[in-house]
């Protein structure tokens, strides 16, 4: 007669060396735990919860489109024009410093100068 091995079974090739720690909130964790009922598990067990996170992960299809755009080259150039902008606002501020609004009402100026000959163009050309 053969003599059983006692203790827990040998993974051989199948061992996990991986570790993932994982932190819910508690919207999360309630989630989470809708989800363990809906197996008929009890969350708070020692053992479960490792297993049913390790099946519907890896029960999942891998799809090309469900996979997240690279991102890092848009925050790159997203953060240079950001600091673009502020170095121009920083010169604007400072040639404005003592009178902030004398360039802006020349602007302005002009503008209604030129609407004003746009004007003036446009009733030339209805009465002629």
């Amino acid at each position: 007669m053969e003599q059983q091995k006692r203790g827990r079974k040998r993974l051989g090739k199948m061992k996990r060396y991986h570790n993932i720690m994982l932190r819910f909130n508690d919207a999360e964790y309630d989630k989470l735990k809708k989800i363990c009922e809906s197996y008929n598990l009890d969350i708070s067990e020692r053992g479960v919860i490792s297993p049913l996170l390790r099946r519907l992960v890896l029960q999942q299809k891998t799809e090309e489109k469900d996979r997240l755009p690279n991102t890092s080259n848009l925050a790159y150039h997203i953060n240079k024009i950001g600091n673009n902008i502020n170095q121009l606002v920083k010169v604007a501020h400072h040639k404005n410093l003592r009178s902030p609004n004398s360039s802006l009402q020349n602007e302005i100026g002009k503008t209604n100068e030129l609407l004003y000959a746009l004007l003036e163009i446009t009733r030339e050309d209805k009465s002629g």
